[in-house]
């Protein structure tokens, strides 16, 4: 995103109702206080970040249409 685009969605907000003007501040300034921090995934997590990298190691991938079949909408 660019500057400038950042910058006209920033004018927009200030139409928005003072309400929802204050959410989005909100947002902002925790997304701010939070500058320089790392993500620490949990024991869960991490574990499922180590065996997915002992699977790319392994050469194990999933095909297209495994990923095709992921990313499409369920069938009603």
């Amino acid at each position: 995103m660019t500057d400038e685009q950042v910058k006209e969605i920033l004018e927009r907000v200030l139409s928005w109702p003072r309400a929802r003007r204050e959410d989005a501040a909100q947002l902002l300034l925790a997304l701010e206080a939070r500058e320089g921090e790392f993500y620490q995934p949990d024991d869960d997590e991490w574990a499922a970040i180590q065996e997915g990298l002992a699977q790319a190691r392994r050469g194990e991938f999933a095909s297209a249409d495994e990923i095709a079949a992921l990313l499409s909408p369920p069938r009603a």
